[in-house]
């Protein structure tokens, strides 16, 4: 392979970097005299750090294409001999099961957040030590640190194609991080106290976040600027996401009430009641889940349109989950199981099932036919503070105040 004459400035410029944050000043002298780099004007800040950065970046995508080697060789050997395929059951009975597949140790403070990789085998995890891990789920392998935010990151989130991750901060900040430099390339301020959510929309051009200022604002990715301030909440705003089509914007709070926004006006379409207690997060149900969730919540033949409808998961310190249909706003069941503050959500894919997590240590896997709950699992020693499902929920994954991220399989 031959490189161009910029790769080879780079090159050069990483190993004189690298040499030099090493303490082998004299070697990075020799090294730049025989390359031509002048070192009077050289910015060794820039590339102290940029020759790890390269090669940690390979040895990632590495292991992707061990990993695609693997997928392919089992897809021939299908292909080949399809009497021997395994038989898995239906998809939409997937549910997690114990004991974990992978327990993934690092972090020096409790997990706040955890967030999957829509392509890769990747899935970062939020701290309150204020730094951001990445992971190989699959092998249970930690990979790379983020580190930028002076104080807890409270939660993290990929985009669409998974080039950036969002991650909102006690610092008053969200920061955007390049994956494939594991840089961050911009801080969006704005807020006045801690952000304690992040997302993207579905186009990855805006960002949107919640604050302890009572505020929820819309960032510009380009440009960093924030486009909108909503206001309406009267204590800390825990969680706000948008709908799966953007035009809503749907938010939870301390002052215990789920609120539905236009997108468009900023303006409050619903405010809805019913936790008697700090709502500590929501989840938004996708798309391809609302005709199984339909069949699920309505009588036969009552049921609104598809094309109509949004569903949202709110749960809450008051140890109860409740499901709305936020368009109408209305309230179509509440949960009850939980023994203790329930902090997290997240739908099964194809909508038969919610998964909870909770303080009292368990995740619950709740049967949206029965609005009963289907089983419960334990497998942390303390508070489980986060959980996110792969999107074809091959695999589920929790962080917990005991410093764990747990990797639990489905089938």
């Amino acid at each position: 392979m031959v490189l161009s004459p910029k790769q080879k400035e780079e090159a050069y410029n990483s190993i004189i970097g690298f040499l030099g944050s090493e303490g082998h000043d004299d070697a990075a002298k020799i090294v730049a005299k025989a390359v031509g780099v002048d070192m009077e004007s050289f910015d060794s800040k820039k590339f102290s750090s940029l020759l790890e950065k390269k090669l940690t970046s390979v040895v990632r995508l590495q292991k992707k294409v061990l990993t695609l080697e693997e997928q392919l060789k089992d897809a021939t050997e299908e292909l080949a001999h399809p009497s021997q395929k395994k038989t898995t059951g239906d998809p939409a009975d997937w549910t997690p099961h114990a004991p974990p597949k992978h327990e993934c140790i690092g972090h020096r403070s409790p997990i706040t957040s955890v967030a999957f990789h829509p392509s890769f085998t990747q899935i970062a995890s939020g701290s309150e030590d204020a730094t951001i891990k990445l992971w190989d789920y699959e092998r249970g392998e930690f990979e790379q640190t983020l580190k930028g935010h002076t104080k807890a990151v409270n939660d993290v989130c990929f985009n669409k194609d998974g080039s950036l991750i969002a991650s909102a901060s006690s610092d008053s900040t969200v920061k955007l991080w390049n994956t494939s430099s594991y840089s961050c390339t911009k801080t969006l301020q704005g807020h006045e106290h801690t952000v304690s959510s992040v997302s993207f929309d579905s186009s990855d051009e805006v960002v949107l976040s919640a604050s302890r200022d009572k505020t929820i604002r819309i960032f510009q990715v380009a440009t960093g600027i924030c486009s909108k301030v909503l206001l309406g909440h009267s204590d800390w705003v825990r969680q706000a996401l948008f709908s799966p089509d953007g035009n809503l914007i749907i938010s939870c709070s301390s002052d215990h009430s789920v609120r539905v926004w236009d997108r468009k006006q900023g303006e409050c379409k619903h405010a809805l009641t019913g936790h008697e207690h700090v709502v500590e997060g929501i989840a938004i149900a996708p798309t391809a889940a609302n005709e199984r969730i339909l069949s699920c919540l309505y009588p036969e033949g009552m049921h609104p349109s598809v094309s109509n409808v949004v569903f949202c998961a709110s749960v809450s310190r008051d140890k109860t989950v409740i499901v709305w249909e936020v368009v109408s706003g209305q309230k179509l069941c509440q949960l009850i199981g939980h023994d203790n503050w329930v902090r997290g959500a997240v739908w099964h894919p194809l909508g038969k099932s919610l998964f909870t997590c909770s303080d009292d240590k368990s995740i619950i896997i709740w049967d949206m036919a029965t609005k009963k709950k289907r089983k419960a699992i334990k497998g942390h020693k303390h508070f489980v503070s986060a959980i996110a499902a792969h999107p074809k929920c091959h695999y589920v994954a929790t962080g917990s105040v005991d410093l764990k991220l747990n990797i639990w399989e489905c089938s």
